[in-house]
């Protein structure tokens, strides 16, 4: 029996049941949940193909640093229209300034970006820029020889001392080739209805101060109104807001760290809620004062400036109610899960 003669029917049959649930998808939720999944699934799993022969062409072609830039462009650019999803990006200069911020050249920086979803990292992932995942993700088929070829840094966090020199070695080969590293500090999606961040995780901070390069936030609208991973996932607009031009760690040390992801994770939260559209039912919970365990800021911390350098605060004082979110997740997260990645490296050299 000729293989057409099964695969004929089944993709008449796939294609009419599509349509149908299309049809539906406009009056019912349900059916538009499993429309707009099926849609992004589909498009995902061509983009991976897709950028697997992006990155064997544009490594011959010298452009691997770009091979993410190009397959996240191609697969927000197909999935977007088609699920009726768009993004209004504030702050877009600070990731194409990294293009020319050394007198016309290009400035390696950590950004550091709130709601691990490709479709968002489509819309505004910059040129020259890979990314950092669990040393697990590169024995994955097709994902880990595309990271591979991306120039994917891989980080084993069940071994230490492997994180400390894999961290120092692409420290080092980030500024020789001046490329940009995209990393989640939260480690996980979080999917909570209020808008909160996780507490972040140390490596991409102690990344950046090893290497001395400055650190760009990214964040984006918490979309639970528009996907709660269960029951809805429907179009609509969302505001992505790189946060601030880049945050400089020059001159700060592994004993900064600490207080540098601290400050960054509050400031990051703070513009997380101010862009974030209400939860039905769920905001006022997003706004409750800080308890006496949670809403203490050390003398030792640091706070960003207005010329986005970091310096001591002076007194223990409050912290503002925004930051109160950390209690509401504390159940969720360990001690040892937050630092699972922290590694200690060597002082930055004096220039």
């Amino acid at each position: 029996m000729p293989l057409s003669w099964v695969l004929k029917p089944i993709a008449i049959a796939s294609a009419v049941a599509f349509g149908a649930l299309g049809v539906l998808s406009r009056r019912y939720e349900r059916a538009r949940f499993y429309f707009n999944l099926t849609i992004y699934v589909t498009t995902l799993a061509s983009a991976s193909f897709w950028g697997l022969l992006i990155s064997v062409i544009a490594t011959a072609a010298g452009q691997r640093y770009n091979i993410n830039y190009y397959v996240a462009r191609s697969f927000y650019q197909i999935a977007h229209p088609l699920m009726g999803l768009h993004f209004d990006v504030e702050g877009q200069e600070h990731l194409d300034g990294l293009l020319t911020a050394r007198d016309g050249k290009p400035q390696s920086a950590v950004i550091v970006g709130s709601m691990l979803d490709i479709l968002y990292l489509g819309r505004i992932f910059p040129k020259r820029t890979s990314i950092m995942a669990k040393k697990e993700l590169k024995m994955t088929p097709i994902l880990g020889q595309y990271m591979t070829l991306s120039g994917a840094v891989f980080i084993d966090r069940k071994n230490r001392k492997n994180a400390v020199h894999t961290v120092e070695e692409a420290g080092a080969a980030m500024k020789k080739n001046d490329v940009s590293i995209w990393i989640f500090p939260e480690g996980t999606r979080s999917l909570h209805p209020e808008p909160t961040l996780l507490p972040f995780k140390k490596g991409a901070f102690h990344l950046a101060v090893q290497a001395q390069i400055p650190i760009v936030p990214v964040v984006c609208e918490n979309y639970h109104r528009l996907f709660d991973s269960k029951t809805r996932l429907d179009g609509g607009r969302l505001k992505i807001k790189t946060v601030l031009p880049p945050i400089s760690t020059k001159g700060l040390t592994a004993d900064d760290v600490h207080a540098l992801a601290e400050s960054t994770q509050k400031l990051m939260l703070e513009t997380l809620i101010e862009i974030s559209a209400p939860a039905p039912s769920a905001a006022p919970k997003a706004i409750r004062a800080a308890d006496s365990s949670t809403g203490k800021t050390t003398s030792s911390q640091l706070a960003v400036d207005g010329d986005n350098e970091l310096r001591p605060r002076s007194t223990s004082s409050d912290t503002p109610a925004t930051s109160s979110i950390a209690a509401s997740t504390e159940s969720l997260t360990t001690e040892d899960e937050m630092d699972d990645d922290a590694v200690l490296l060597k002082r930055p050299k004096a220039e």
